[in-house]
């Protein structure tokens, strides 16, 4: 009997021990980031931009905006909440002069009640912590995209949109870019064209949609 007692309590130790031993959600991209930053630091005042895999797969970014300095720090399958406990590693440390910010689609996968107010309410969290530690620099807020793949979400999503432009429109040195009218087609519906197969992200075409959108607002 005191055999089996200690083989169930070395077992909850070893289990509790594996648990406390787990890293955080995407915890790997983050050390990846700062690896890179050790290797080759990025210029302070530089443009950030941060989110989702919309950023990610956007690897020419800098192409896109010849003359305008940029950071890219999207890390694919990120949520609101990933960018706020990450602020730390991934938005103080660079001292950027304005942050571009494409977030929120992915929060919808949670399919939580009333996930409009929420991704809503992360935002303002985020959008706190910005102005706290950054001062009133330039934030422009990407709205969330019509995916195809995520049609079943696209009322909420409108929704979220519209919670936060309402939200950004009474704040200084912030822009909300509406890029979810400019990829749907007269029907109302996503252009297929700017799509890769997966129905998710973009081609280059989707890219150049949000290129000629984001541009007029970005700092020189």
């Amino acid at each position: 009997m005191k055999r089996i007692t200690c083989s169930v309590l070395f077992f909850c130790f070893v289990f509790s021990t594996h648990l406390f031993a787990q890293e955080p959600p995407f915890y790997n991209d983050i050390q990846l980031f700062k690896k890179s930053d050790s290797i080759n630091p990025p210029m302070h005042h530089a443009i950030l931009f941060i989110g989702s895999s919309s950023f990610t797969k956007w690897k020419d970014v800098q192409e896109y905006f010849p003359g305008y300095p940029i950071i890219n720090r999207g890390f694919g399958g990120s949520s609101l909440p990933d960018l706020i406990r990450y602020a730390d590693e991934i938005i103080y440390p660079y001292h950027p002069k304005e942050i571009v910010i494409y977030c929120g689609e992915n929060d919808f996968t949670a399919e939580e009640k009333d996930m409009p107010q929420i991704v809503y309410d992360r935002f303002k969290t985020l959008f706190a912590m910005i102005r706290q530690h950054l001062g009133d620099i330039p934030v422009v807020y990407i709205s969330i995209k019509p995916s195809p793949s995520r049609r079943k979400y696209w009322p909420g999503m409108v929704e979220a949109n519209n919670l936060i432009k309402k939200y950004i429109s009474n704040q200084k040195h912030a822009n909300f870019v509406d890029v979810y009218k400019l990829m749907l087609n007269d029907n109302q519906q996503t252009k297929p064209e700017i799509f890769l197969s997966d129905s998710l992200h973009m081609n280059a075409k989707g890219y150049a949609i949000w290129q000629k959108a984001i541009q007029p607002l970005l700092v020189k």
